[in-house]
């Protein structure tokens, strides 16, 4: 495998500065030692990568180019399970006083009186602790 004159000097400057993440690096370390057709036995002793990685550093090159091989792509992650008006209508309750013969909300309580205001049964108090920790 050859890289482009361009490639070549764009993954020379992801090896030689700037702060990039250690699977970036590896990988712009993968495409310069097969550029310069170093064996991949010895290329996976030195670098400490298994043969997937190679192979696919290797693939992604040759489908989709520089920026393919060397960056991750964006993933979507996990959907929200809540969305902002549940988060919104815990965190007015934890705001509002506190139920009779009380000083202050507990998570026990507020898991309680969340669920009984949202219609959530789901919702659980490690749940309520999380939405209310993003909102401090």
């Amino acid at each position: 495998m050859k890289l482009s004159p361009q490639d070549r000097a764009t993954v020379e400057a992801v090896r030689g500065k700037g702060v990039h993440r250690s699977r970036e690096v590896n990988r712009a370390h993968v495409l310069a030692c097969l550029d310069e057709g170093i064996p991949e036995a010895q290329i996976q002793a030195v670098l400490g990568i298994g043969r997937t990685a190679l192979w696919r550093a290797r693939a992604a090159y040759v489908q989709g180019g520089l920026d393919l091989a060397l960056w991750d792509v964006a993933r979507s992650g996990r959907p929200r399970q809540y969305d902002t008006d549940v988060e919104a209508q815990v965190t007015a309750l934890a705001c509002s006083g506190p139920p009779e013969g009380r000083a202050r909300w507990t998570l026990v309580e507020l898991e309680q009186a969340a669920r009984r205001e949202t219609g959530r049964s789901d919702l659980s108090r490690e749940t309520v602790r999380r939405m209310l920790k993003k909102t401090t």
